[in-house]
């Protein structure tokens, strides 16, 4: 068990699903106040947001990434703008939450979903290790699968305004995840390690 930083709650004892469902993911409520949600909600709106763009699609949610930032069109993985300061804070309850240095969360990730906008199957690029997520506004449903012989096997979380997760090893590495299309106004940030 990882100690949390201070004003973070403890990653609870197992994972999200129980202990042998889908090992490395952890949960926790409430990591940020409502006060602070509304904060961070106001400074993704103004973090120059584009639409998010895969090939020749464009999504329906808006997001901007600090630390490292990688190109869907051409598959360029690079620097880009540091991690702003307004991040710093929740940067490290995501790493004292996770019990790594905060340090080692080199890419920041903020999305904006509007009604009807998600995210489709897919595993975070190999370049990246721990996934750190504080979802706000709207709860939402993350779905995971991963295929076993010709089926799927198949897990969803509930993910409430205000909370956090960590996928790491096995969740991580093995599963697809995906968030299901919203019905209302939600925000994320999400951090990552580089491998």
């Amino acid at each position: 068990m990882t100690r949390p930083a201070a004003g973070v709650p403890p990653p609870p004892q197992g994972d999200l699903f129980g202990p042998a469902l889908l090992p490395g993911l952890t949960y926790a409520d409430e990591v940020v106040s409502a006060s602070e949600e509304e904060e961070l909600v106001a400074r993704i709106e103004t973090a120059g947001l584009a639409p998010f763009q895969f090939q020749q699609w464009e999504g329906k949610r808006l997001t901007r990434s600090f630390g490292w930032t990688y190109d869907f069109q051409t598959g360029r993985f690079a620097p880009g703008e540091p991690i702003p300061d307004w991040l710093e804070d929740v940067r490290g309850r995501a790493a004292g939450f996770s019990g790594i240095d905060p340090a080692s969360l080199e890419q920041a990730l903020v999305i904006q979903y509007g009604p009807g906008a998600g995210i489709g199957w897919h595993k975070d690029r190999p370049v990246f290790g721990h996934v750190i997520g504080l979802s706000l506004g709207a709860p939402a449903t993350m779905r995971f699968r991963r295929r076993g012989g010709t089926r799927f096997e198949r897990a969803t979380a509930d993910l409430a305004p205000r909370s956090i997760y960590h996928m790491q090893g096995e969740v991580r590495d093995d599963w697809e995840h995906s968030i299901a299309a919203m019905h209302a106004p939600r925000w994320s940030v999400t951090f990552r390690s580089l491998r």
